[in-house]
C-alpha cells in the first residue's frame, strides 16, 4: 500500500519564526502531537518538526513561557520524510530507524503534501489487500517498529548550577 492512500493531506503547520504558543494552538485545535515547520514561500518546504514533547521541555528546561520561545530554536532538524509513493514497509522502517512515529510526507522539492503516522500504519496493517503482493507492514512489524521507537536513547548530562 502507498502512503498517499492512508496520509492525512489536511496538514496544519507553522514558520520558524512563530512562537511555540503557535504550536500549541494548531496542536490543540486539530487534536494532534507534532506540527511541520514549513520555510516561508509558496512551496512550504519542510524545515523542521516540533512536537508536544518538544513544548513541555523547552519551556521547563528554559523556565520561559510558550510565547517566549521561537520554534527554530527548539525544532527537529533535519526532518526525516517520506514521499507519498513510498509504500507503507518503507514508512515503517524509517520511523523504526529514525525513532519517531511521524513522518512528514513530501514531494521531491521538499513542498509539505501530508503526513503519516505510526496509527496509520497500524490501521492499513489491518486491512486485506486485494490479491496483491504484501507491501503493508504486519502486525508483528508494526509491534517491532513500537519496541524501536520506544527505546531508551542516550541522555546528555545536564550541568546544574553550584
Amino acid at each position: 500500500m502507498r502512503i498517499e492512500q492512508i496520509m492525512t493531506k489536511d496538514v496544519s503547520f507553522c514558520a520558524p519564526e512563530d512562537d511555540l504558543n503557535r504550536a500549541a494552538q494548531i496542536m490543540w485545535e486539530r487534536d494532534c502531537g507534532v506540527v511541520p515547520v514549513v520555510a516561508e514561500g509558496p512551496q512550504h518546504r519542510v524545515v523542521g518538526i516540533v512536537t508536544d514533547r518538544d513544548l513541555c521541555m523547552a519551556s521547563y528546561t528554559r523556565g520561559q513561557r510558550l510565547d517566549e520561545i521561537r520554534i527554530d530554536d527548539v525544532m527537529s532538524k533535519p526532518v526525516h520524510c517520506c514521499r507519498p509513493e513510498d509504500e507503507t514497509d518503507r514508512a515503517e522502517e524509517l520511523m523504526k530507524q529514525s525513532q519517531v512515529h511521524r513522518l512528514p510526507v513530501v514531494d521531491g522539492a521538499g513542498q509539505l503534501l501530508g503526513i503519516v503516522s505510526l496509527a496509520d500504519l497500524a490501521r492499513s496493517a489491518r486491512k486485506p489487500s486485494a490479491g496483491k503482493a504484501r507491501s503493508t507492514p504486519t502486525p508483528t512489524e508494526i509491534g517491532d517498529t513500537v519496541a524501536a521507537i520506544s527505546r531508551a536513547r542516550p541522555r546528555a548530562l545536564v550541568a546544574t548550577a553550584s
